[in-house]
């Protein structure tokens, strides 16, 4: 998850199980055309559904008042395009998730995990330098993205496309019992090379902390 919805189908598409049975379907392998035909097919669905998937995960509203009471500006990426943002966008609002500036993958060389996106953000809120850049995301795409973007990247796991579980799944049982699978999460997410992972959206005031700390020692 993460990426460009149609690069999000190429994946699929070059999932070895899902080439093979595309093969025996079609007596063909899968080509572009394939994809632009799924991806037309595709966004009819998603935009039906877009407006119903816009509340924010628990806890990053009153994450973003901390930081925005620290000066802190949010800006966003997304693997959305930007007539797909045009639903999700107000529907975010009403509930009260506005960030200071969004930048979807139209118009730019490449989406996630390409570093564009970020950079774009950077240029648009005027920010000077990748050290005072942190990317926050749920997915390996973002941790990558910030990698690529040399910034700092966090990866998030409670609530995370990595976890793959609703809010009613995750709910349905104790915390305790999660546990094996947010230290298989949250070692992907390491491997993928991010700085820091937290449990939730909660721990990021005090990881930027941490990160303006290790930033001090190093003048």
């Amino acid at each position: 998850m993460g990426l460009l919805k149609i690069d999000h189908i190429r994946a699929i598409l070059r999932m070895p199980e899902v080439g093979e049975r595309f093969h025996a379907l079609y007596k063909r392998d899968w080509n572009e055309d394939d994809v632009r035909q799924m991806y037309v097919s595709f966004e009819k669905h998603l935009f039906a559904s877009l407006e119903d998937f816009t509340a924010p995960i628990p806890g990053v509203l009153e994450t973003m008042d901390v930081l925005r009471g620290q000066g802190i500006k949010v800006g966003s990426t997304t693997g959305y395009t930007g007539r797909m943002m045009e639903v999700v966008r107000p529907g975010a609002a009403a509930k009260g998730y506005v960030v200071d500036n969004l930048v979807t993958p139209d118009g730019l060389p490449a989406g996630r995990p390409a570093p564009y996106m970020i950079y774009k953000n950077m240029i648009d809120l005027a920010i000077p330098s990748v050290d005072e850049v942190v990317k926050v995301g749920d997915t390996i795409a973002d941790i990558k993205e910030g990698v690529n973007a040399k910034v700092w990247s966090v990866g998030l796991i409670t609530g995370s496309n990595e976890m793959g579980l609703t809010r009613e799944e995750y709910d349905s049982r104790p915390a305790a019992y999660w546990e094996p699978l947010k230290r298989e999460v949250r070692g992907r997410m390491q491997e993928a090379g991010a700085h820091f992972v937290l449990d939730s959206i909660a721990e990021l005031p005090a990881c930027i902390e941490e990160i303006n700390r290790i930033m001090n020692m190093a003048k």
